[in-house]
């Protein structure tokens, strides 16, 4: 959403920063603390075996005895002078992290994102396992401009040794009022809307032959019903036309096939510290009529580089997108886009739409909790074009921002980032990470 009370927004950011701040502060000195602590026990200690070595053979047992449980006392004082309590911050992070990131059976709250520009959306969904890392699940998602979602799936995670993940999914979407601006990188700012109703069914699968190859596999079917916008500023259909909407008035079913591979050495997609992912995907959308089908490679770059430990972080991200025929119509709710939540993240969503686009995106990251808590400032830049030669690194928008990030061992189910671009600030939400 763009910040009209930018002030407000920007004082809840630094709010969040000096808190996370506080917390890993804490934490670094109760670290220290105990650190001390165990050190003292040490010397203490060490000066008993000392003393014990070097006392005058004559000297009466009782005097040694003493000698010794003063030495004692003096080492248990030192363990115990600096017991280990979590903080208030430290408690709530590991209750977030239980009750989200567990892989919990029966009722969870879930946060992701029905469709981009959607808001702030909250969920909740019921999960239960019927074999070996294999469970069903029915989520719910709602946002507070009326976007719906309704998904059936069943997932089967690490077969084989951890060779291969299977996953199937059926379900329902309705976004209400999804920004149009136009094409290319010069479209006005003003822009109108349409509602996008989607029912899918499908499946894919995740396959690691060995060392850090992997290969992915994806079929759906696709059915969308295009409607006028239900907010407030004009439907699609009263400013564009099919021409500088391709597309416009139809409302096409697809067969959505996907095939990627590459390289992916992280720990996890969800959160990751080090490691990189090197993959091309082939994107094949056949429509059923034949009208609107076309081909679409994406090439992405993730790199993850720690310092000092992972006390910081530098993360790259890259990606291109391609239309491989020009003679193809590709709808204007399917061509690439830029402006989200995870590309240029200082401009509205959907911003930017055209059959090619690129994104170019820094970070460097703070680690100040390893369990729960990261906090980064960003630079993200990119542009879309009609054609391919028109990728070149001039003309790009940009926005840098900053941000903090909740997360566990493998997911990061929320995210929040302050971004700042040429048409303002803008507060981001999310329930996944940035890349």
């Amino acid at each position: 959403m763009t910040l009209h009370g930018a002030p407000l927004m920007f004082a809840l950011l630094i709010s969040l920063l000096a808190a996370s701040s506080a917390v890993a502060q804490e934490t670094r000195i109760q670290e220290i603390a105990a650190a001390q602590a165990r050190k003292a026990a040490a010397i203490a200690a060490e000066q008993a075996r000392a003393g014990a070595q070097t006392a005058p053979a004559a000297a009466p047992a009782a005097e040694q005895s003493r000698f010794a449980e003063i030495a004692a006392d003096q080492a248990r004082k030192a363990q115990e002078s600096a017991p280990y309590v979590p903080s208030a911050g430290e408690r709530w992070a590991m209750a977030v992290h239980q009750e989200f990131l567990m892989n919990p059976s029966g009722f969870y709250p879930y946060l992701a994102s029905v469709y981009s520009g959607g808001g702030f959306t909250l969920g909740a969904g019921y999960r239960q396992f019927y074999g070996d890392r294999t469970h069903w699940d029915v989520k719910g998602l709602y946002s507070i401009k009326n976007y719906k979602l309704f998904e059936l799936s069943t997932d089967s995670w690490n077969q084989s040794s951890g060779r291969f993940d299977v996953h199937g999914r059926v379900g329902w979407r309705d976004a209400t009022q999804v920004a149009y601006y136009g094409l290319g990188m010069s479209a006005p700012s003003e822009n109108a809307q349409f509602r996008l109703k989607q029912t899918y069914v499908g499946g894919d699968m995740q396959v690691r032959p060995g060392g850090f190859s992997i290969i992915g596999l994806g079929l759906t079917y696709d059915d969308y019903t295009l409607e006028s916008g239900a907010g407030s500023k004009p439907s699609i259909e009263e400013m564009f036309t099919p021409e500088t909407a391709p597309g416009l008035g139809d409302s096409p079913t697809y067969v959505h096939a996907a095939f990627s591979g590459g390289l992916d050495w992280r720990r996890s997609p969800g959160y990751a510290r080090r490691g990189g992912l090197y993959q091309v995907t082939y994107h094949n959308y056949q429509d059923v009529d034949d009208t609107y089908s076309f081909d679409r490679v994406d090439g992405e770059i993730v790199q993850h580089l720690p310092i000092l430990r992972e006390t910081w972080v530098v993360s790259l991200h890259g990606l291109v997108q391609t239309t491989l025929d020009d003679n193809d119509v590709v709808p204007y709710f399917l061509m690439p886009s830029l402006g989200s939540g995870s590309t240029l993240r200082g401009y509205s969503s959907g911003r930017f739409r055209d059959r090619h686009s690129l994104l170019l995106s820094g970070e460097l990251r703070w680690i100040p909790n390893r369990t729960a808590l990261d906090m980064a400032i960003f630079y993200d830049m990119g542009k879309v074009a009609s054609h391919w030669d028109g990728l070149s690194l001039s003309g790009l928008k940009s926005d840098v921002g900053v941000g903090v990030r909740f997360h566990g061992p493998l997911t990061t189910p929320l995210r929040i980032e302050l971004a700042h671009g040429r048409e303002g600030l803008r507060l981001v939400f999310a329930g996944s990470a940035a890349f």
